[in-house]
């Protein structure tokens, strides 16, 4: 298999002044094209350290990417380390990249000094891949098989996301032009409400009956539950595909209702399709929500979905009692006898958001996300959820609850009530679907 490794060159990612986002989506197109990554570094400005760093990794990986480093100014050596990797005789201008840089020196009226005319040379053993978006150009290296062992391709990329992602689709071409890739297909079944080592238990005998070329990996998230990747290697074999298939039909039949999408769906992102009404009704089922705990989160998950108001129709946030009370119309006596953290005021809540804003299902949390707030009978990372459906039919309202017990810190608390509430409601739809 083909393997990779990518690299960010720059201090400022050791510092934590910026965060490294080229290598995540780096190598995710990497692994679209059946490229195995085998390392991600990050690396000081510092040419030692450059040069000793991109040699292993020359020497152990068929690909190199680097990002960052190109820049005009004193600390941007990246260039000259390349050149020495290479063995380049001289630098040389790259007449395309430069007539990009003029252009846009001259659109914004800027004077064009010595350190931005400098960025347009590149050593003479790369071929240019001009970048339209900045002035560093990106630099593709084809070593030959004497030089670390075996053929190798050095990609030098801009640091600046925007333009390294830019120049990828280029970057993508040239890798497939150059290297026989074997194709790798993944499939992922998004699981939710099971904890990881429960799931792990219950799919047990399954996986160990893959075949060899059928990779399984469990990607756990507070928001996205925890999803199953499968990998087929060598997937340009059709029989391989269709064995994959298989075993994703018999990983549905083990967990259920416990599946709730694939890919890269999410518990809000399923809305639609779970809100759609049957082909024989006339009408698009809707949703409202009451949040406490949450403040807002839950309804930032529903609208991040394009198209959400077709189902959506808004939000309480009843951080206080009194709006619980007054708007939502929880009952004082429930708030005195079992206070606002409880089953019965969770419930009350779905139901009181479902009729102030007229949708046919309602879902509420409240809780004490912490860090503070809590006491022994109601501990930080309590939180209850509910619920609420009514029936067109009969105008009756169904309603039901949960009990969740965290122990993390606020955020993660919270995106934890909040995704529970959304799969609370997946829960119902699909008991009044099916």
């Amino acid at each position: 298999m083909t393997k990779a490794s990518i690299c960010t060159i720059g201090d400022e990612i050791l510092i934590g002044q910026i965060i490294d986002t080229n290598s995540a989506y780096i190598a995710r197109e990497l692994n679209k094209l059946g490229i195995q990554v085998r390392y991600i570094l990050s690396i000081g400005d510092n040419k030692d350290e450059i040069m000793s760093n991109l040699t292993k990794c020359l020497q152990e990986s068929d690909i190199v990417i680097t990002t960052g480093g190109l820049g005009p100014t004193r600390d941007d050596i990246t260039k000259d380390c390349l050149a020495q990797l290479s063995g380049a005789g001289k630098l040389i201008d790259s007449q395309e990249q430069w007539a990009i840089n003029k252009a846009f020196f001259e659109r914004r009226g800027i004077e064009v000094l010595d350190i931005n005319r400098a960025q347009s040379y590149v050593p003479d053993t790369c071929r240019v891949i001009p970048n339209r978006l900045g002035s560093a150009p990106v630099m593709e290296f084809i070593l030959p098989a004497g030089k670390f062992g075996h053929k190798t391709a050095l990609y030098a990329m801009p640091g600046v996301p925007f333009e390294a992602i830019g120049a990828l689709p280029d970057v993508m071409a040239s890798i497939k032009k150059e290297f026989d890739l074997e194709e790798i297909v993944h499939k992922t079944v998004l699981t939710y409400g099971i904890p990881e080592s429960v799931l792990a238990k219950r799919i047990e005998k399954w996986e160990n009956a893959l075949p060899e070329w059928l990779k399984l990996a469990y990607l756990p998230s507070a928001i996205l539950g925890v999803r199953l990747r499968l990998s087929c290697y060598g997937a340009s074999d059709h029989t391989r595909i269709k064995v994959m298939d298989e075993r994703i039909e018999e990983l549905y039949s083990i967990l259920g209702n416990a599946v709730y999408g694939t890919g890269e769906e999410s518990l809000q992102s399923i809305l639609p399709r779970l809100l759609k009404c049957p082909p024989e009704a006339a009408y698009q089922e809707t949703l409202s929500v009451a949040e406490s705990c949450t403040g807002g989160y839950l309804s930032h998950l529903i609208t991040s979905v394009p198209g959400c108001s077709a189902y959506y129709k808004g939000s309480v946030t009843s951080y206080s009692n009194e709006v619980k009370i007054n708007i939502l119309g929880v009952p004082t006596e429930i708030i005195a006898q079992y206070g606002a953290v409880s089953a019965q005021c969770a419930e009350a809540m779905a139901k009181g958001v479902l009729t102030a804003l007229d949708t046919d299902y309602g879902i509420a949390t409240t809780g004490i996300a912490g860090p503070d707030g809590g006491t022994k009978e109601k501990p930080v990372g309590l939180c209850w959820i509910a619920a609420a459906h009514r029936s067109r039919t009969t105008g009756d309202i169904e309603v039901v609850s949960k009990q969740l017990n965290y122990s993390s810190t606020r955020e993660i608390n919270i995106e934890r009530f909040a995704s529970n509430a959304l799969n609370l409601l997946r829960q119902l739809v699909e008991q009044q679907l099916f």
